[in-house]
């Protein structure tokens, strides 16, 4: 690790697992395609690889046949599909063959510049013959042309003059990823695509659509070669894959370039791919590369400078935090046809699907830093609400909408109801990360065209999944985000979140009333006043559980009851649980996979006081194995709340490092973006203390024990804020934007340009 900015691996691990790691970690995306970073070069053939190219939300449809067809269960499901491969540049000189797993390895190394956003890859060898090269690759996904990815493959002759041949391929015969033995990837292999077309308009070209079997949809890609020489072009193509062999000479001190160029057009946003790809390539060659290489960096620019998170004191937490939310920035979509799925672009792990780890995870940190990108992560929702709808009536509902617990699509993908289908609460996820869009930016207009119809319809749901019962709100049947203890009846943090959309619900219709802007939302729902009133009477008569002899929230109804699972005794090979025992054996235990309980103590923190939250933490620990990702950079935010400063730090840092140390031992089937997210959480709302509320902004900034300060900025209603934070003092800079009312450390203050606090208050 070599800077803040550039995370650097050197004299590279090159057994098959640190491969299949670092396919994931070096990966190039954009939001639109993602491509892993494999060898060009390939690798032995008795290694594992997952030789990945990805589009946001492009998908097929595979049949997921059920043993026993009860009512409702899917019986299909989307799939993120791997589409025609352009990495592959074999390299010959003097008709020896560069691998690096021949030859002599005399010194290796793996890049990616996080402000230039270009991955790299050096290499210098020896061939068994003695002929001695440096090769150079540089690879990009460009922001600022999205169909666009580029490799740049670089060869210099440092003890030799000769021959010099690449091969460079464009393969449209792929397959994904599966592993039978795992539940987190797809456990079947199948032929998702067929050619339609293929053509090589000029020399170095090839162009290719393949059609989805099922889901009707097309992708092109389009490849051009250019050799920075005068060479020699040869072409072989058949089945769908084409190979130039592009042949030249190098002399001792010379170095020649390859230059590949490819465009990735889908269907979906495009209605005639050729067309588009054609259209996008030639944009693409109508500047020099390094323009490119400056407007990618003219991005990068712009979104640290909004998105700034600087820690002095650890460099290399401060590396992995930067890492972190670059790959953010790589994973999420930028229109409404994508969104964020569970591995971003990296990676066929969950098969592509976007989850609720979009709004309670992800989406914050575009929430306070990129709202416009927030905004089209909830034109996703937005787009797929005649489906949730859909999807309501399909699991017996007669109004309102359930989002499918999985998708691409809209349609739920979810086989496993009791960990899947029963998690109602992505309702309240999907509703409360509207709100919390809302609290930033303000943008009313938004919530009358669009945001107010979610959290309507999805307060819907709740009146008929739930039920009124002695005088309270209970909602049976369900599963909370601990995967551990399914199909239960009231989930605190199912209920709270219920009663968080429903109290949105009624002040949306209260603040669209008063606006003058109620009529076309409430007119094409058929949404009236009596059902307004009957959130309100569910929202106040919520059963959220307590124990009073522990003086805690219960996970749910039975929760307590159970069992304790013996953690500290468990063998620590049979962790993940989920891979070693039967689900109905780990539902008889008090067992957590992740924060539950304890997320809603942060995210809903209002419906208890801290003496109960202090309680419900340290018991909650106790019986919490963190299998999932989305858990210790909760547990972070939570203990610092709480004040336990050293425990925060520890979750923390075990967040920020889960993928560069890969600390899950999957990190080869991609990101984990949700964490990702998750540990800039920890730092803002953890450290930093910001919540944001209906009466403002709130601050309680801490320093971290080892670090000598930090720095981050948020966008709150079209103000720039930057809060700085040392050993000695608080400082909170209006770097633009109208004055704004803040609440800092417990009191309301006004913010006209520079706050400062005393340290730690």
């Amino acid at each position: 690790m070599s800077s803040q900015w550039v995370y650097e691996i050197r004299d590279l691990d090159l057994d098959n697992p640190s491969c299949l790691v670092n396919e994931t970690i070096f990966h190039n995306a954009n939001g639109y395609i993602g491509v892993r970073s494999n060898f060009e070069e390939g690798y032995p053939e008795n290694y594992d690889t997952i030789r990945g190219s990805y589009i946001n939300g492009f998908y097929d449809i595979a049949k997921m046949p059920q043993a026993e067809k009860l009512c409702g269960l899917i019986e299909e499901k989307q799939t993120m599909l791997n589409v025609a491969d352009p990495q592959t540049i074999r390299l010959k000189i003097n008709g020896e063959v560069f691998s690096m797993f021949e030859g002599t390895v005399e010194e290796s190394s793996r890049s990616l510049d996080m402000a230039r956003g270009i991955t790299g890859r050096r290499v210098v060898w020896t061939s068994t013959k003695g002929h001695k090269i440096q090769v150079l690759v540089r690879r990009m996904t460009s922001f600022k042309l999205l169909p666009l990815f580029t490799i740049e493959y670089e060869i210099r002759a440092l003890n030799f003059s000769g021959d010099l041949c690449f091969i460079s391929e464009h393969n449209g015969d792929v397959r994904n990823y599966c592993n039978p033995n795992d539940p987190r990837v797809a456990g079947e292999s199948f032929v998702h695509l067929k050619g339609r077309m293929m053509e090589t308009p000029a020399p170095g070209e090839s162009m290719m659509v393949m059609d989805t079997v099922s889901s009707r949809l097309s992708v092109c890609t389009y490849v051009k070669n250019i050799c920075s020489v005068p060479a020699k072009m040869t072409c072989h193509a058949n089945d769908y894959h084409v190979s130039w062999e592009i042949g030249t000479s190098i002399q001792q001190g010379q170095t020649v370039t390859l230059t590949k160029y490819t465009i990735y057009t889908d269907s979906v946003r495009y209605k005639d791919c050729c067309a588009g790809a054609r259209r996008a390539m030639e944009e693409a060659l109508s500047v020099p590369l390094q323009q490119w290489y400056d407007w990618q960096k003219d991005y990068l620019d712009v979104f640290w400078n909004q998105s700034a998170l600087d820690i002095e004191g650890d460099d290399d937490l401060a590396l992995a935090v930067r890492y972190n939310l670059y790959q953010l920035i790589q994973s999420a979509g930028r229109d409404k046809y994508g969104n964020m799925a569970a591995k971003g672009l990296s990676g066929e792990g969950y098969e592509g699907h976007y989850f609720w780890d979009t709004e309670m995870y992800m989406q914050p940190f575009f929430t306070l830093t990129n709202p416009d990108i927030s905004r089209n992560l909830i034109d996703f929702r937005y787009e797929i609400l005649d489906a949730a709808r859909e999807n309501a009536r399909i699991l017996g509902h007669k109004k309102g909408a359930l989002y499918p617990w999985r998708t691409i699509s809209g349609k739920e993908c979810s086989g496993y109801f009791p960990s899947g289908s029963a998690q109602y609460h992505i309702d309240g996820d999907i509703a409360y990360a509207v709100v919390a869009y809302y609290l930033a930016t303000l943008d009313f207009d938004y919530i009358a065209q669009k945001g107010a119809e979610i959290v309507f319809e999805t307060a819907r749901l709740w009146m008929d999944a739930g039920n009124f019962h002695k005088g309270r709100f209970l909602i049976n049947a369900v599963t909370g985000p601990d995967e551990y203890t399914c199909i239960v009846n009231n989930n605190y943090y199912t209920n709270a979140c219920a009663q968080y959309n429903l109290h949105w619900a009624v002040r949306f219709w209260e603040l669209l009333e008063e606006a003058g802007q109620l009529a076309p939302v409430a007119e094409k729902i058929g949404l009236t006043r009596e059902e307004i009133l009957g959130f309100e009477q569910a929202e106040k008569a919520m059963y959220l559980p307590y124990d009073e002899e522990l003086g805690i929230n219960p996970q749910d109804d039975s929760f307590l009851q159970k069992e304790k699972w013996d953690i500290a005794n468990t063998p620590k090979d049979h962790f993940p649980l989920l891979l070693h025992y039967h689900p109905l054996y780990i539902y008889r235990f008090q067992v957590c996979k992740q924060a539950d309980t304890v997320l809603a103590h942060f995210i809903f923190e209002d419906a208890q006081d801290l003496e109960t939250i202090r309680r419900s933490f340290a018991y909650y620990e106790t019986v919490t194995t963190h299998d999932s990702s989305l858990s210790t950079c909760i547990y972070s935010i939570v203990a610092s709340k709480l004040g336990e400063r050293e425990k925060a730090y520890q979750y923390f840092g075990d967040s920020a490092k889960l993928d560069l140390f890969n600390l899950h031992h999957n990190t080869k089937d991609g990101i984990h973006t949700a964490n990702m997210g998750g540990n800039y959480m920890a730092v803002v709302y953890g450290f930093g203390g910001l919540r944001l509320k209906e009466d403002g902004l709130h601050l309680a900034p801490y320093l971290p024990g080892p670090w000598k300060a930090y720095t981050f900025k948020v966008h709150y209603r079209g103000r720039n804020i930057k809060v700085c934070v040392d050993e000695n003092k608080t400082t909170v800079l209006l770097e633009s934007g109208d004055a704004v009312p803040l609440w800092i450390y417990g009191k309301e203050t006004v913010l006209e340009n520079t706050l400062e606090f005393s340290a730690q208050q």
